[in-house]
């Protein structure tokens, strides 16, 4: 993997961590003040996951990128199931608690991905990453 690459998730997870934690003030207050205590706590949970996940996807594509092809999409494949997995165990686990507003979860969730994505995009389309190898 070549240090542009490389130079590329770390931008990638070092600005998608700021603008989740952005969102996760913005989405506390807010939160906090349409729901309480349960929006604020809703508010950093969905943020909490969606930095597990953001960096799961840096994590599995950053080490599949090292392996062959079959490799890469294994690993890769592989990520997205256990985040498929534990976003529906996670959620599961959280359905009905008196301590979740379900608006503002969804919300902070809605926010943080979009959010995360156009980062993503945008880091991606002005990186230079040369194509050809040794």
């Amino acid at each position: 993997m070549s240090k542009a690459s490389s130079n590329l998730f770390t931008r990638v997870l070092k600005l998608g961590s700021a603008l989740i934690g952005a969102i996760a003030v913005v989405g506390g207050l807010i939160g906090f003040l349409v729901a309480g205590i349960p929006g604020l706590t809703s508010a950093l949970i969905g943020a909490s996951l969606t930095l597990a996940f953001v960096t799961l996807t840096a994590l599995s594509v950053w080490l599949g990128g090292k392996l062959p092809l079959g490799g890469f999409f294994g690993v890769v494949l592989g990520g997205w199931l256990v985040k498929i997995v534990g976003f529906a165990l996670v959620i599961g686990a959280l359905k009905g608690a008196d301590f979740i507003n379900g608006p503002v979860l969804f919300f902070t969730l809605v926010a943080a991905i979009l959010g995360t994505l156009a980062v993503d995009s945008v880091l991606v389309l002005k990186a230079r990453i040369p194509v050809i190898g040794d």
